[in-house]
């Protein structure tokens, strides 16, 4: 059994729709849900689905060995952010090698970089009058939105759509793409 472990700064829909997918799957399942906010809305959504939940500092993260120590007891093999705002700290990437992923609402290396989340991404491919966007799935490295590239998923961005409409579009790609995607990672991380 692969346990998962889903990192999320805010109201968590994504780590909701991950942990529905693993629920009823053989070989993996969601284990532990980590927040950087106390108050963030993932608790909740973790509450409701059965999951533990704990929060840590951004200190604890860049500082510490708590959120590592945390992991290693609860047996976490794997790890998914979704929607996290915090830089992975190096000991982390060290101790989970090519077992951390990260969706990106963008096709990467469009849109990716320090202070590139959420409606600022949306808001950046309006501005740029770009015909398409999309989520971008890939391994974490010591960069931000730097990892190898697993998966890329498109939508159409149309002349009059606003950053809203961009954002529902590309939430509509993470619902779809995002489990099956770290589905088919972790089953090969099982063959090797």
């Amino acid at each position: 059994m692969v346990n998962i472990a889903i990192f999320a700064s805010g109201s968590g829909s994504n780590a909701e729709n991950i942990s529905n997918y693993f629920k009823n799957k053989e070989g993996a399942s969601v284990r532990l849900i980590i927040s950087n906010k106390a108050d963030a809305f993932v608790h909740k959504r973790a509450e409701v689905l059965g999951v533990k939940s704990v929060t840590f500092s951004k200190d604890d993260f860049e500082k510490t060995d708590l959120v590592l120590d945390c992991l290693r007891e609860n047996q976490i093999d794997f790890i998914v952010l979704a929607g996290f705002l915090l830089k992975v700290p190096q000991n982390l990437i060290d101790a989970y090698p090519q077992r951390i992923v990260n969706i990106h609402p963008a096709l990467l290396p469009k849109f990716g970089g320090k202070g590139m989340y959420g409606d600022n991404v949306h808001k950046a491919v309006v501005a740029a009058r770009e015909s398409e966007s999309g989520i971008t799935i890939h391994y974490i490295n010591e960069n931000y939105d730097e990892g190898n590239i697993i998966f890329q998923a498109k939508c159409e961005v149309l002349s009059d759509d606003t950053f809203q409409n961009v954002a529902e579009k590309v939430h509509q790609l993470e619902y779809l793409h995002f489990p099956p995607v770290i589905d088919s990672v972790i089953a090969e991380l099982s063959k090797g």
